[in-house]
């Protein structure tokens, strides 16, 4: 009875080596190679160098060796892989037929059923996710050319998140100054100012401060606020203004910029 699982264990090995040669476009194996199959070399090191020509990992190899032992047969061992491999959970299967020599066709076993890795959109989405950098906007650079340098058109800057959220980033944010929140003026002319309040209730826009002086508005930098935020968050630049100033004040700022400023432009509110 032994013999007869020891048989099968070596049919299914041997289907599984043809079908890594046929999905990675191997070379025929030489007789060499096949000889290998029935060594009786049961040393670890010796395994581990047979298990991984047959595109094991060394992890998987540890794994079976540290539940059965270091002086675990090799076949025992071979066993317990191809068996882990087709009962990993949740995962679809395709069906491999083994090609055998011409006149050999009373020796053929049943078909062989390989795991097929889960490629769902799912699991694509949530890596691509982790991995998306975050997005700091120059909201006014952004908003005045929505406007054709004529409007502080706030619609312009819901097109900007409104593009990266579409695209399943969540770390996006909007700086503006704090004076756009005033009432709009015919020299400073605004159009759809409540938006920056909803951006600002989502978390996603923050103004920089401003204040009044003798009647005079006092203004920060907001330009320093969007490169140091960026810089700190390892993030890109949403806008047309290059920050020449910036890169001066600070070297490191300068190959950042350079690296990840992303210009834009707009075509039909898009």
């Amino acid at each position: 009875e032994s013999a007869g699982i020891g048989n099968i264990i070596i049919i299914v090995v041997l289907k599984d080596l043809l079908f890594r040669l046929w999905r990675f476009k191997v070379k025929p194996v030489s007789g060499e190679t096949l000889a290998m199959l029935h060594s009786s070399d049961s040393h670890p090191e010796a395994q581990l160098d047979f298990f991984h020509k047959l595109g094991y990992s060394t992890a998987q190899v540890h794994a079976v060796q540290q539940k059965f032992g270091p002086d675990t047969d090799r076949d025992k061992v071979l066993g317990e892989l191809v068996q882990s491999r087709a009962g990993q959970k949740q995962r679809a299967v395709t069906t491999l037929c083994a090609l055998v020599s011409r006149g050999d066709t009373q020796n053929v076993g049943p078909a062989l059923q390989l795991p097929v890795p889960d490629c769902s959109m799912e699991g694509r989405e949530q890596g691509s996710q982790d991995t998306l950098r975050a997005v700091v906007i120059d909201g006014s650079n952004v908003a005045m050319s929505h406007g054709n340098k004529e409007v502080f058109s706030c619609l312009g800057i819901q097109l900007a998140v409104n593009f990266f959220l579409d695209r399943g980033h969540k770390d996006i944010t909007v700086f503006v100054p704090s004076w756009r929140k005033e009432q709009p003026r015919p020299d400073v002319p605004i159009t759809d100012q409540h938006i920056l309040r909803d951006l600002e209730r989502k978390k996603i826009l923050v103004f920089t401060p401003s204040r009044r002086v003798a009647g005079k508005r006092v203004v920060c930098n907001d330009d320093c606020f969007i490169v140091k935020h960026a810089f700190e968050s390892d993030g890109i630049m949403v806008s047309n203004d290059m920050y020449r100033d910036l890169q001066a004040e600070k070297p490191e700022w300068k190959r950042f910029i350079e690296e990840r400023l992303l210009m834009y432009s707009f075509v039909n509110n898009k």
